[in-house]
């Protein structure tokens, strides 16, 4: 038997819709999902949304239950978080995280979705995919004790790494970002704010996040003599020039970047993505990182709501989408 459901699809660049879809009942070894939540992670999604995805990268740049190909029709996104309604009785009933995409219910085998603990509401979850990204990058960093650090770019993942780098000893961490209102976030989160022209240099890690030329450009000047930027960056098919004249090369700088898609070297003989993922939904119980959310919306409004989040009309970091209270019917 099938039932139906609803998902939001970017039907062509620029422009989105909602559509009825057939859902299964799930077989032996998978599970049900209602949709309680979903994430739009501004940077990415609003990307996919615009058609910005190089032809390079379409493959690189596929969602774990992506359908359609880019720039579209596709259907895309990864912050779910549901009830388990149907599969494995372990799992019926509990509050779920899964990298699906925007949609009312789906089926997708019980090894893809990850517990939510009773410790984290299910409204904040819908970070965990970015926090995982944070854990990755933090685990290519390996950032020291003491270390003085700056986080270029108030967005998601840079406000989500500078959360995680706050609970290091003795670390010293600034956010850096061109939008003043960044600066009730990072109170929130519990590190230092300034504007690009006031940051302090000097840092032994910048962690840049803004997607900009410039930002990666101030990265690199904020930089004590030997230090890393760490690019979290995706610019998609934009092209960015960097300065690496001048005293890059004697002041021995390092450019390094960071992709969530596979487990950081430093870790990948010892955890796996679902540990990494269980790690990010552990750290999830800190009532901090509700700052990161920064706007709802119902499912039925994401077609006007995604034009406006890739224009900038509404900012945000994360915009969470609600689902209400919908049932199988």
């Amino acid at each position: 038997m099938s039932t139906g459901a609803r998902a939001f699809w970017v039907s062509s660049p620029g422009e989105g819709e909602i559509r009825h879809v057939d859902v299964s009942d799930p077989a032996q070894g998978e599970v049900l999902v209602r949709s309680l939540w979903s994430g739009v992670s501004r940077g990415t999604e609003t990307l996919v949304f615009r058609g910005g995805v190089p032809e390079s990268q379409h493959a690189v740049m596929r969602a774990p239950f992506q359908e359609g190909d880019f720039p579209g029709p596709v259907k895309y996104g990864y912050l779910n978080v549901g009830v388990v309604e149907q599969g494995p009785a372990a799992l019926v009933g509990r509050t779920v995280f899964c990298l699906y995409p925007h949609q009312t219910r789906y089926v997708v085998p019980a090894t893809a979705v990850t517990v939510v603990p009773e410790t984290v509401p299910a409204e904040r979850a819908v970070l965990a995919g970015t926090v995982e990204t944070a854990v990755n990058a933090l685990w290519d960093a390996a950032p020291l004790a003491g270390d003085r650090i700056a986080v270029v770019g108030g967005g998601m993942v840079g406000c989500s790494v500078a959360a995680l780098l706050a609970r290091f000893p003795g670390v010293r961490v600034q956010l850096v970002d061109a939008d003043p209102a960044r600066a009730t976030i990072a109170e929130a989160l519990g590190v230092d704010f300034a504007t690009p022209a006031d940051a302090l240099g000097g840092r032994d890690l910048v962690v840049h996040a803004s997607a900009t030329e410039q930002g990666l450009t101030r990265s690199l000047e904020l930089l004590a003599d030997e230090g890393t930027v760490l690019e979290l960056s995706w610019y998609g098919d934009r092209k960015v020039s960097l300065p690496l004249g001048e005293d890059f090369h004697s002041r021995r700088l390092v450019v390094r970047s960071s992709q969530v898609g596979a487990v950081s070297p430093t870790r990948r003989s010892s955890r796996t993505y679902a540990d990494r993922l269980a790690l990010a939904l552990e750290l999830l119980a800190d009532p901090a990182l509700d700052a990161l959310v920064t706007g709802d919306s119902a499912f039925e409004e994401l077609p006007e709501v995604m034009p406006k989040l890739a224009s900038g009309e509404i900012p945000a970091l994360c915009h969470r989408i609600g689902y209400g209270q919908e049932r199988l019917t």
